[in-house]
């Protein structure tokens, strides 16, 4: 189901999934900085979230906000019965297509194009009873769950296939907003969106990744208890042809691919995202680098110091892709050298409750009660100046904002190996001149190496010193915001024709 508040046409569309404005973290906080910024432009939303998401607005949308569309995932409404002859035609023509969509081989935009065009032909208005009750829509849903997963369970299949198509046409059928250029903040459903704009209308599409999308939900589903081995080979040495989870892999894969071909511009954090946009099919002479950036004066200027009692924080939303948990016991570990320490967990609760729970638990069976807080959502302003050290264990992530953040703000990291953790902390190479090392990386899953890490630095005060000298020079010198501002700037300029 859509509900949108519409307004004039808009400058830019903003396709944005499972984010900003209902859901706070780093890439809504991004998003909404990116909307003041360019203050001369005016931006719709398009807000893709799940199906039974609460519609609760988490930011004051900024005035040059024109209007919300906002597109439950999967939420289909019944639309019209369709004539026999049209069901029969309508699905026919859909067969290959959504078996190439779901298929490891990649999908090209002329056969998304095809697709579109097959929708936009039935004149009658497309919902659930057509496209996924009808009786032709389970005769190619048997057809396809024979020709490739016949070795499956056969439920598992049906409830799979109804989760992608449900959220496909959910996309591709909801009301377009007006816009003269069209900018998705991921791959995914939100880019397919983008690539249904560029087929429908022609303007200029671009998409900025801060994570990689394909390898973020590939962490999904592999962990997903939903999708388990399913197939009667499971217990054997015979690996099936596929799976179900590489079906959804496959799919999301193609979903990037489709939108990858669609957009004139293909914006990422670091140069570290690059690699995995050109495995998923990213024409290099598309691409650009434009690095997150932070108000330097705003946190350089929150007056951070040594706290007497040894104190650190790690902030971000309570979801197993942070690893919450690897922070939780590193504590415990801390806590035999450093009995007063002082932790806190900075972030909402409410995006996986079952998650935040365990997280309590855990706290409550290694004895921490005294010794971390969790505050919930709270403003980073007030926080950065009690906290000696900020650390990450997340298992995925692409330019942290909170890391740099913190770093202007002249507190050393701790963090894992991943996305641009490492370049922020310790620079890229063959910095010139070197400012030597902002913090200490660590290994994915490791609480005594997270531990170690943390006792080093806040055990001798040269090594911490000289880390917060250099993770401050080191944001301040490339990852100030107004850099940023201007290249989207110029970017919009390009493709709208404005100053």
């Amino acid at each position: 189901m859509v509900q949108s508040r519409l307004g004039k046409k808009a400058d830019i569309c903003l396709i944005l999934e499972g984010t900003y404005p209902y859901v706070t973290g780093g890439v809504s906080g991004w998003a909404h900085g990116l909307i003041r910024d360019q203050s001369h432009l005016s931006y719709h939303l398009c807000a893709i979230v799940p199906r039974d998401a609460k519609l609760e607005l988490k930011y004051d949308l900024p005035g040059n906000v024109v209007g919300l569309t906002t597109i439950r995932l999967g939420d289909l409404p019944p639309g019209a019965s369709v004539n026999p002859a049209v069901a029969a035609r309508l699905h026919k023509a859909m067969r290959d297509p959504v078996a190439h969509l779901t298929s490891e081989r990649p999908m090209e935009l002329t056969e998304f194009t095809r697709m579109m065009e097959v929708l936009n032909a039935v004149h009658a208005q497309l919902g659930s009873l057509a496209l996924l009750d009808h009786e032709d829509a389970w005769e190619q849903l048997v057809q396809l769950y024979e020709a490739q997963f016949n070795d499956h369970s056969f439920l598992d299949y049906f409830w799979s296939y109804r989760s992608i198509m449900s959220g496909l046409y959910s996309v591709l059928l909801c009301p377009l907003p007006q816009a003269d250029a069209y900018h998705a903040l991921s791959t995914g459903y939100a880019g397919l969106m983008a690539a249904r704009a560029k087929v429908e209308t022609g303007k200029p599409v671009f998409v900025t990744e801060h994570g990689i999308y394909t390898n973020e939900r590939r962490i999904e589903v592999i962990s997903a208890d939903w999708l388990q081995a399913t197939s009667s080979k499971a217990l054997t040495i015979d690996k099936p042809r596929r799976d179900l989870r590489d079906m959804w892999i496959d799919t999301i894969n193609n979903f990037s691919h489709i939108c990858y071909q669609a957009s004139d511009s293909i914006i990422t954090l670091f140069a570290g995202n690059q690699k995995p946009q050109l495995d998923d099919g990213a024409p290099i002479e598309k691409m650009m680098l434009i690095p997150n950036g932070v108000d330097i004066k705003r946190f350089s200027s929150l007056g951070h110091t040594r706290q007497k009692t040894p104190t650190i924080a790690i902030i971000g939303r309570i979801v197993p892709i942070k690893d919450i948990k690897t922070f939780i016991r590193a504590c415990g570990l801390l806590r035999q050298t450093t009995p007063d320490l002082i932790a806190y967990i900075i972030g909402p609760q409410d995006e996986d409750p079952e998650y935040y729970q365990e997280c309590i638990t855990l706290v409550q069976m290694l004895g921490l009660e005294k010794t971390i807080t969790f505050t919930g959502h709270a403003r980073v302003d007030d926080y950065l100046p009690q906290i000696d050290l900020l650390v990450m264990t997340s298992i995925s992530e692409a330019q942290p904002l909170v890391i740099l953040e913190a770093g202007a703000a002249g507190i050393p990291i701790v963090a894992t190996d991943v996305g641009a953790c490492r370049e922020i902390v310790e620079g890229v190479e063959g910095e010139a001149p070197a400012l030597g090392a902002g913090g200490i990386i660590t290994p994915l899953a490791s609480p005594a190496s997270t531990a170690d890490a943390i006792y080093t630095l806040l055990s001798d005060i040269a090594v911490y010193e000289t880390a917060s000298n250099s993770i401050r020079t080191r944001v301040a010198q490339y990852y100030n915001d107004a850099i940023q501002q201007q290249a989207y700037r110029s970017l919009y300029a390009q493709h709208l024709r404005r100053a």
